[in-house]
């Protein structure tokens, strides 16, 4: 399997830890997503189903952690993060775009509540699997989503959102979560130079991994993952310096609003659900705005 290919199969784990997270009681939930389950294959389903059991919960949390500390709640914490600043009521969006979309549950979830277009952008193999599941799970692909076969690394990005009904003036959302770690940093800054001809009045948000990590100068605990995802196979292979993001950003025509991280996730999203658990300082999530 070359890396590309497991960069592919990365899509399942993200949206199990979010099913896992809606047995957890109201309150005590980190992410909210009561689609997340049933987008999932059905031996992945099972899966969450066991979870319904405390300590089978706790021990799947623990699993994880084990491997990379924190990252469990950083998962779910960016997850609550996008879905607060999307539905943000002081936000005026024309559009939504999710790159890498995997089996992102947000645009099918909009969908319930409005026609807003949300253009889900990935390799043509994770969108061929994201139709079937739509088709699975509502008998058809909603109307206001559309799914737009996109690879990264090679591809044209805004010309494949228009030739599906994107329209470059629209005030749009832009939705990048957990992918850019996955991509070559030409492509990075090549996704990034393709937006900086977003309308006024569009946001970014995106996530990274940090630089240092990418590099093995800090594993931030984290041993197990590095291992994985760099040195097994370079899986990611993109970092970001947190205190550059704000010039990387300027250079591509957007404005840096706020970076979220282990704190801001303990103090917003934690801490009033008394979960003893921390975030990762690994990855970081960013806001930007044209």
């Amino acid at each position: 399997m070359t890396a590309r290919d497991a960069a592919a199969q990365t899509a399942f784990g993200p949206m199990v830890l979010a099913a896992i997270e809606q047995n957890e009681p109201p309150l005590q939930r980190l992410v909210h997503d009561d689609l997340a389950e049933s987008f999932l294959p059905g031996r992945l389903r099972l899966l969450v189903r066991l979870t319904r059991v405390a300590a089978l919960r706790r021990a799947a949390a623990t699993v994880t952690d084990r491997s990379g500390p924190g990252l469990w709640a950083s998962i779910a914490c960016r997850k609550r993060y996008i879905d607060e600043r999307l539905s943000d009521p002081l936000n005026d969006t024309d559009a939504v775009v999710v790159l890498g979309a995997g089996l992102d549950t947000r645009a099918c979830r909009i969908a319930r509540h409005g026609d807003l277009p949300v253009f889900e952008v990935d390799r043509p193999v994770n969108v061929d699997r994201k139709a079937a599941v739509l088709h699975r799970v509502f008998g058809a692909v909603p109307a206001s989503v559309h799914l737009v076969p996109v690879d990264l690394e090679e591809d044209p990005l805004i010309p494949a959102l228009e030739s599906h009904g994107y329209r470059p003036e629209q005030r749009t959302f832009f939705i990048w979560e957990g992918v850019t770690q996955y991509l070559s940093p030409e492509a990075v800054h090549a996704t990034l130079a393709q937006l900086a001809g977003a309308a006024p009045g569009s946001k970014l948000v995106f996530t990274y991994i940090r630089q240092d990590f990418i590099d093995g100068t800090n594993l931030y605990g984290a041993d197990a993952v590095y291992r994985r995802f760099r040195k097994r196979s370079q899986v990611w292979r993109s970092g970001v310096v947190p205190e550059q993001v704000g010039e990387l950003l300027a250079g591509h025509g957007w404005r840096l609003v706020e970076q979220a991280g282990p704190s801001y996730f303990r103090d917003t999203y934690i801490r009033p659900t008394g979960r003893e658990v921390s975030a990762s300082p690994v990855e970081w999530t960013v806001l930007a705005e044209r």
